[in-house]
């Protein structure tokens, strides 16, 4: 029931339209004009003649030609449809005159029929002329359509040939070069040919301060170069676009809250595009274009200037690489050269062998330390200038090498020059390596043949000047046990029985000699400390460790420093001379802890091993500051110490030195024996 309603109104709807129009009230009229000519007779018109009776036609087949006019106008000014009705109201009026009042009854009805057929006809052909024509305007539309459509596509095509060629050009010119400056200055001309902007920026990151350097610029002032050349990451636009890598847009600068410097605003920059430059997924830098005018930057030019930003990120990054190896080349180069020099004319023997001992390369003073010639060395294996222990120690060396092991260097090294002369040398080695495998070893040598025998004759002639030392003090100490000692006792001796047999003297007079006396027995025991000090007779009688123990007991009775004497493993005897340099050793410490330490308590500790013996003096004192190297002690005017590693020396031992202030002194002794 509905759709009945909707037809109804939309048919009420249309035909309410047509009666407003003038055509149906005129299509109206020439069928009432043309009726009222066909009635004529009937109607008593015109003289009860036909219309047409000058014509001389008596049949009114005229007037029947006629309604064939509103037919034809219904069809074309109104739609095919009323042409339809116009045909079938024209048969209506037509049939009854032809019927009724026509003399040629079967002629009329004829006419009328072929007259309302015609209509019919001329009625469907222009319905089909109107639809040839509909579908012709639906055609040429969507041809319309379609060759506007393939307008936009040609002139997008045109567009991103345009900037796909432009991009090409941008990215060979500034591949094509590695020098920086150059790649900036066209990469600044392109772009802003291709984005037809007036103003480019180019930034790069510097990651060790998070700050953006201005590399280049084009189209601003130097007043504004100044103020924005750092800046630092997320600040301002080109900050924000570094800091979150993704491409900016700023409609208007100077009202977007969002900018950091007042000088950009004063500049009047007013649209600008920041994008990312990037390298393997890492935003290296920024590159800004701007305007001094309103402009709306479209997606396609974001995305065009994203794609430029990235293909001068690469080319700057590879300008980058390039400058860095060229400075390395260069610096290279350089040490090369250096190299070269230092080891052609460096003091010291350097020389590079193979794995089997082949000298493969050396300098002059390496010719100089084998006693031959440069040439002539290339030609030796080591092998053959080195003793059987020199071998030993190579070999050892090679291993810790080869294995990576830690040693000890520089080390001694020995060989025997053609004309049989020894050479001894202190000698450094280094593993030499190619795509991380050992290919030979480099060794640098300093001669210390003269040194060594400088050293072995310091050596004995401090040897024999202690042991000179030593016959003075023996000497020194017999004496004063043999004649002063003795003369003190009899002195003293002389005076008791003076006393004795003197029985007349006065208090004071004995006071005076027993005074004497005392001061005798003094100097006597005196006399008896310092001779046993210059050379205890217990050393030369028992050996070193009950010289060591009655040192230890008279030091603790002589001082209020609690000592003792502590050993560790079995006690042995050593050649009289060692046990005299051992004995004086502690004798040194113990002096120094009773004159310098200021301690309470002091300990002597003897380890015996089996191929060494330890000797440790520890105290509890004020100790002191260590100088960098023992060999500067006797330059901070710790001349007992220095006095002590002589001796150590002379053993062929060690010492080590510990102190600090407040915290006491502990020395050790390593001895070979």
């Amino acid at each position: 029931m509905n759709s009945y309603k909707v037809v109804w109104r939309e048919w009420s709807g249309r035909l309410f339209k047509q009666l407003k129009s003038p055509h149906p009230w005129l299509l109206v009229v020439l069928l009432g004009l043309i009726s009222v000519a066909l009635y004529s007779e009937q109607l008593g018109i015109f003289g009860g003649t036909s219309l047409f009776w000058f014509l001389g036609l008596s049949r009114h087949a005229l007037e029947r030609i006629l309604f064939l006019v509103p037919i034809l106008y219904a069809g074309i000014a109104i739609r095919p449809g009323a042409g339809l009705v116009a045909s079938l109201a024209g048969l209506a009026i037509m049939l009854p005159h032809a019927i009724v009042w026509s003399s040629n009854t079967a002629d009329a009805v004829l006419e009328t029929l072929l007259i309302a057929i015609i209509g019919v006809l001329l009625c469907f052909y222009l319905k089909m002329q109107m639809r040839i024509r509909q579908l012709m305007r639906v055609g040429m539309g969507e041809l319309e359509e379609e060759y506007q459509e393939f307008q936009v596509h040609l002139r997008l095509l045109e567009k991103n040939q345009a900037r796909l060629s432009a991009l090409n050009e941008i990215s060979s010119v500034v591949t094509q070069s590695l020098d920086l400056k150059e790649v900036l200055s066209t990469a600044l001309e392109k772009v802003a040919a291709v984005m037809n902007v007036e103003v480019v920026l180019i930034y790069l990151v510097d990651h060790e301060t998070a700050e953006l350097e201005l590399l280049a610029h084009k189209g601003v002032s130097q007043e504004l170069v100044a103020v924005v050349d750092r800046m630092k990451v997320g600040e301002g636009f080109n900050g924000a676009v570094a800091a979150l890598g993704q491409a900016m847009v700023v409609e208007d600068t100077s009202s977007d809250p969002r900018l950091s410097r007042e000088e950009v605003r004063r500049e009047g920059l007013y649209a600008q595009l920041i994008v990312p430059m990037r390298f393997k997924g890492t935003v290296i830098g920024t590159l800004c274009v701007a305007v001094h005018h309103s402009r709306h930057f479209y997606p396609d030019e974001i995305e065009l200037l994203t794609t430029i930003g990235n293909a001068i990120g690469v080319a700057l990054e590879n300008a980058r690489l390039y400058e860095e190896q060229r400075r390395t080349a260069a610096e290279l180069e350089v040490s090369e050269r250096s190299h070269r020099v230092l080891f052609e004319c460096a003091n010291d023997a350097i020389w590079v062998q193979d794995l089997k001992g082949n000298i493969m390369r050396a300098n002059q003073a390496a010719a100089r330390l084998f006693g031959s010639d440069v040439e002539t060395l290339k030609a030796i294996n080591v092998r053959s200038v080195l003793k059987e222990d020199g071998l030993e120690v190579a070999r050892r060396v090679r291993k810790c090498l080869l294995n990576g092991d830690a040693m000890s260097q520089p080390y001694e090294q020995r060989l025997v020059r053609g004309d049989g002369t020894e050479v001894v040398f202190m000698l450094t080695t280094n593993l030499v390596t190619s795509d991380g495998q050992p290919v030979g070893f480099e060794h640098i040598a300093r001669d210390v043949t003269e040194e060594k025998r400088m050293q072995e004759n310091m050596r004995f002639y401090i040897q024999q000047a202690v042991r000179a030392q030593e016959e003075e003090r023996r000497r020194i100490a017999r004496e004063l046990h043999d004649d002063t000692a003795q003369v003190l006792g009899s002195l003293s001796r002389q005076l008791d029985n003076f006393i004795r047999k003197r029985g007349g003297l006065s208090p004071d007079d004995i006071f005076f000699l027993k005074d004497l006396q005392v001061q005798l027995h003094r100097g006597f025991h005196d006399v008896h400390r310092f001779s046993q000090d210059l050379r205890p007779s217990v050393l030369d009688d028992l050996g070193l460790m009950p010289a060591l123990r009655t040192l230890v007991r008279e030091t603790r009775e002589r001082t209020d420093v609690r000592t003792e004497l502590v050993t560790h493993g079995s006690e042995r005897r050593f050649a009289p001379e060692i046990e005299l340099l051992i004995f004086r050793i502690v004798q040194e410490a113990l002096s120094n802890v009773r004159a310098h330490a200021q301690a309470s308590e002091a300990q002597v500790v003897i380890d015996f091993t089996q191929d060494k013996t330890r000797v440790t003096v520890s105290d509890n004192g004020r100790g002191f500051e260590l100088p960098c190297r023992v060999d500067d002690l006797p330059r901070s005017g710790k001349l007992g110490l220095a006095g002590m590693q002589e001796r150590i020396r002379l053993l062929g031992g060690t010492m080590g030195l510990r102190s600090a202030p407040g915290q006491g002194t502990t020395l050790t002794v390593n001895i070979p024996y």
